[in-house]
Formats: structure tokens, C-alpha cells, sequence
């Protein structure tokens, strides 16, 4: 099924598939892409508040703030930045979902990579949990820069990590063992989840990095 908008005062359109929607659509709401013309990332994202939930709102908002790697990703600027989602709850302040969008976009944050890592967040903040950095490297005593832990806790030497299903690759279990090896070296704790971690708002996942964090001198209220 395809989703088209189409101003106030266009010609109705009927098509097989195709739901249209009848709003208001500003000039610098629409892009191209192959020659298409297109909803931006924005507004796509505003949009989709009408049909998503809190959570993946935010993890979908998280995509669109992300600094890309460029030598991955053949691209190095983000699909747009916070104030640019600011900007469209702003500007179409009656429109439906509009109340989940402003609660998604208190949560929203650059330096999560994927869905996971911000559902993962978003459940250590509702358990009372500190909130993690993402993606900040891991700097020794020295000042040199080491790997990059999905999300972390600096002040308790903490780093964790969510393996996806790649992780079970031959390649990717050398990496891994390596990395936990680096881990030990740095006098930092890793704390390793997976997808069987995240049932039940990721409650089992929570209950692993609250034990590391409990370790480490954390105490709730402080």
C-alpha cells in the first residue's frame, strides 16, 4: 500500500493501493529522490506519528539525527537534524499524532545505530537507570582513543553491547573476543546483550547492566 499527499485543492486521485491524504504540505517538505518527488525525513517522521508508537517514533527519529560513517555509508551528514523535527511539530501544531511526536522528541538522540540500541535506552531510562552515552569512545589514561561502545557509562567504566544476529559470524566472534579483550585491558566492564535480552521491555537486559552498574559503586538516587 502507498501513501500520497495531496494538497488542498488538488484533483481527487484514484488509484489501486494508494491512500491519499489531504493536508497541508510546505515547499521545503518535499525532496527527490531518483527524480521522484518525495516527503523529506522530517515530515515523513511527523507523519508517521499518526501510526507509530512512542518508542519507535523516537527510534525512527534516532535514524534520521544519526552522524552517518561516511565509509560505510557513502554519505557523511545526518537525513536531518533535531531542530529540523522541532520545526515540523512547530509548524503543523494541530495535526494528528502530533502530542506523540513532542513526547518522541523529548527522547530522541544523536549516536544510536540501530532500533535496538534505542529501545535498549529508552527501557534502562524507564527502569531508573543512569542514561547511557552512545557511541563515545573509550579514552585511556594516556589520551588515546579505543573503540566505541553501543552505549556506555564512562564515570563507571561501564560499555555495552548489543550483538546482533551478524555476531554470530566466524569473523565477527574473533572481533568480539577481541574487543572484550580490550575491554579487560582498559579496566572497563562490558556487559554483552542480545536479542533474547529484550522480551518484556528488555527487562533481562536491564537487570544485567543494573548488576554492573550496582558493581561499579552505582547507587540509585545519587
Amino acid at each position: 500500500m502507498h501513501h500520497i499527499i495531496r494538497p488542498a485543492g488538488e484533483a481527487h486521485l484514484d488509484r489501486p493501493h494508494v491512500i491519499v491524504h489531504r493536508m497541508k504540505l510546505y515547499e521545503d517538505e518535499i525532496t527527490t529522490v531518483d527524480g521522484i518527488p518525495v516527503t523529506t525525513p522530517e515530515r515523513i517522521w511527523l507523519d508517521m506519528a499518526e501510526m507509530l508508537s512512542v518508542d519507535e517514533l523516537v527510534a525512527m527519529g534516532d535514524s534520521c539525527v544519526r552522524v552517518p560513517r561516511a565509509d560505510l555509508e557513502g554519505r557523511g551528514t545526518p537525513h536531518c537534524d533535531i531542530s529540523d523535527l522541532q520545526r515540523m511539530i512547530y509548524r503543523h501544531k494541530g495535526k494528528r499524532g502530533i502530542r506523540k511526536a513532542k513526547e518522541a522528541l523529548n527522547l530522541i538522540r544523536v549516536g544510536s545505530d540501530s532500533p535496538q540500541e534505542t529501545l535498549l535506552r529508552l527501557a534502562i531510562v524507564r527502569a531508573g537507570l543512569p542514561e547511557p552515552e552512545l557511541n563515545v569512545p573509550i579514552t585511556d589514561d594516556g589520551g588515546t582513543r579505543h573503540h566505541e561502545p553501543d552505549l556506555s557509562y564512562r564515570k563507571y567504566k561501564i560499555g555495552i553491547e548489543y550483538e546482533g544476529e551478524h555476531h554470530g559470524d566466524e569473523l565477527q566472534i574473533v572481533r568480539d573476543i577481541a574487543r572484550s579483550e580490550r575491554y579487560t585491558a582498559l579496566g572497563w566492564t562490558e556487559v554483552r546483550v542480545s536479542k533474547r535480552h529484550m522480551h518484556d521491555d528488555a527487562k533481562a537486559a536491564v537487570a544485567k547492566i543494573r548488576a554492573a552498574l550496582l558493581q561499579a559503586g552505582w547507587r540509585p538516587g545519587r
